[in-house]
């Protein structure tokens, strides 16, 4: 069993399985997971959690013991244990619990290492159901093809697009269904303006780009944190560092649907000097995260959140909004609060099963509620951020 998984994104069915991990900015699958820190993460972390993998393989209790039972049965039968083990979760009603693949699992942990197989385009469905090229990630293999922002995406290995869910043509683009590793070659249709046509590529490894910084007025710097990605914690603290004195920061939280709560922890510290961020519980004993000593606390922020809000990301927001620290702007975020753990079953695929729930500084649950923000925002969420921000004063 291993330690590092605790907070999950909630699973969304077996076809096209890894796309419940979809970092749609980036065209990544991978775990979107919030987790304790394993025996490769930083000390101080890994110490606060202490045996927390330990006690999580206790606290699957039955219903760990059914699914392992079933994968064991299904392999002694010659029947699939991946599938036999999907059915014991579903049966046992634990809303995020989910199974995976030996390879899903791996492509998790590489997500959350900020890799991930593809060729680097980010898109979005219009109105009218067309895939249109929104991003193209420079030194991909998009990129190197001459596929530009703007460009319409028809078809992918001869299937068109047209009106699917971007997360099925993100599949269709990693070659999930097809175990395409990297390398593989991957035919995109389109079109720019009346020109149509084709174009192969091969799908390469690839890294994340969790964290974006800018700043629109010399007052404001906005960070972007997608995912909680491996090193995302640090990127954030040297980027406010590196932000003007007299500029507030706007936190965007905005889809960001989870990732290492270590990272998240390591986030709250730039921003915190020391102290509380959240507690959990696994089988009943309580444990508490704590913020690392010296973070920012004079400057302004704000936390800018929406319905895409999730795990570690509403883990960050409700220390930053339970402890003062910012005053969180948007919609209220998605609701998810508890915690899973894995372990290995017989042939090697993972179940993951909830072992408890996480709270705010304040006590406060966020499973099934989310966090509610301090001003409700919608289409104009930026400019209100940016608004509060300005009315919270020069920092100087």
């Amino acid at each position: 069993m291993s330690g590092r998984d605790l907070f999950r994104q909630p699973r969304r069915g077996r076809a096209g399985a890894a796309l419940t991990f979809v970092f749609v900015g980036v065209l990544v699958a991978g775990a979107a997971t919030g987790s304790l820190p394993g025996h490769d993460e930083r000390k101080s972390e890994a110490e606060q959690a202490g045996s927390a993998a330990t006690a999580a393989a206790a606290a699957g209790g039955r219903h760990e013991a059914e699914v392992s039972r079933a994968a064991a049965e299904a392999m002694a039968d010659g029947t699939s244990p991946l599938q036999a083990a999907e059915r014991a979760v579903s049966r046992s009603g634990d809303r995020w619990g989910a199974v995976y693949s030996h390879r899903e699992y791996e492509e998790f942990q590489e997500a959350l290492d900020g890799q991930y197989t593809g060729v680097g385009l980010c898109a979005r469905r219009e109105r009218d159901g067309r895939i249109e090229v929104t991003r193209v990630r420079a030194g991909s293999p998009a990129a190197a093809a001459g596929i530009r922002a703007g460009d319409r995406l028809r078809s992918v290995d001869a299937e068109k697009v047209d009106g699917l869910p971007v997360t099925e043509v993100v599949s269709l683009l990693r070659g999930d269904t097809d175990d395409a590793p990297a390398g593989t070659a991957v035919t995109l249709g389109l079109q720019r303006g009346t020109r149509a046509w084709s174009a192969t590529l091969r799908r390469a490894r690839l890294s994340t780009e969790p964290v974006t910084v800018r700043r629109p007025a010399d007052h404001v710097t906005v960070i972007r944190i997608a995912a909680f990605t491996k090193g995302v914690g640090d990127e954030v603290r040297t980027a406010v560092r590196h932000s003007p004195p007299a500029s507030g920061i706007v936190l965007d939280l905005r889809g960001n649907s989870g990732g290492l709560v270590t990272e998240a922890v390591t986030t709250a510290s730039a921003f915190l000097d020391g102290g509380l961020v959240a507690t959990y519980d696994v089988d009943g004993e309580q444990r508490a995260l704590h913020a690392a000593p010296g973070g920012d606390t004079a400057r302004p922020l704000v936390a800018l959140v929406d319905g895409g809000t999730m795990s570690a990301a509403e883990l960050l927001t409700g220390a930053l909004q339970d402890r003062g620290r910012a005053v969180v702007v948007g919609s209220r975020t998605f609701g998810k609060g508890s915690v899973q753990m894995p372990s290995r079953l017989p042939d090697g695929s993972v179940a993951e099963l909830t072992v408890g729930h996480y709270r705010t500084p304040g006590g406060h649950g966020v499973d099934g509620r989310g966090i509610t923000p301090d001003l409700d925002a919608g289409r104009d969420a930026m400019n209100r951020a940016e608004t509060v921000l300005t009315g919270l004063g020069d920092p100087s």
